[in-house]
């Protein structure tokens, strides 16, 4: 519970700012990292790039694994089937944007917090008060050309300054977050650049 404010005096009650009053912001797009390249971690390859989510069956997979509890409440509060994700390759040579996923399965606990075995166990969960939350995604398509980070950056520091869609852009406003939102001017901003050559 936050601290309650201190008032000046009874009668004079601090006034709501605009962002208090507005609603939480609602987002139908998503961004989720994943590494596609070989990090050994307790004796597991953490691996799993765009290649290895088409070589699933039926290209389907469980996101699980996320620790992190804003990353977690967005996929539990706020993904819902049929919304698309940008598969977004992290922790890499060449981090950046490599497809488009579907989400599939709404959210649903966390096998892993359950396993002492994995690398994602969480002795303070219980299956009667789960912790943590995942959802199923489907491989949809690859970019028709991969969509580096770097690219991205340029474009997110020259709409800071021009007021363009990438200004807010989560991926630099909210960098450490697995799963972040993308909004709706955002995404297809992105997709846009699909057809474009990279500093066009």
């Amino acid at each position: 519970m936050p601290p309650k404010r201190r008032l000046k005096s009874d009668n004079e009650k601090p006034k709501k700012s605009k962002s208090e009053n507005a609603p939480p912001e609602v987002f139908t797009h998503w961004l989720m990292k994943s590494e596609p390249e070989t990090r050994m971690q307790k004796g597991v390859d953490m691996k799993f790039g765009l290649e290895d989510l088409k070589k699933c069956p039926e290209q389907t997979a469980c996101w699980d694994g996320v620790r992190n509890y804003q990353a977690r409440n967005f996929m539990r509060d706020q993904m819902r089937l049929g919304q698309s994700a940008f598969f977004y390759h992290s922790n890499c040579k060449e981090p950046g944007i490599a497809g488009v996923i579907q989400i599939v399965k709404e959210s649903y606990p966390d096998h892993t917090q359950f396993d002492k075995k994995d690398v994602h166990y969480d002795s303070t969960a219980s299956k009667d008060n789960p912790r943590w939350f995942m959802v199923d995604v489907k491989y949809e398509r690859t970019m028709k050309r991969f969509i580096s980070l770097a690219e991205l950056k340029v474009l997110h520091l020259e709409h800071k300054q021009t007021g363009g869609p990438l200004r807010d852009l989560a991926l630099f406003t909210r960098a450490r977050l697995s799963v972040q939102p993308v909004r709706e001017e955002e995404w297809q901003y992105i997709l846009s650049l699909e057809d474009q050559e990279e500093g066009s």
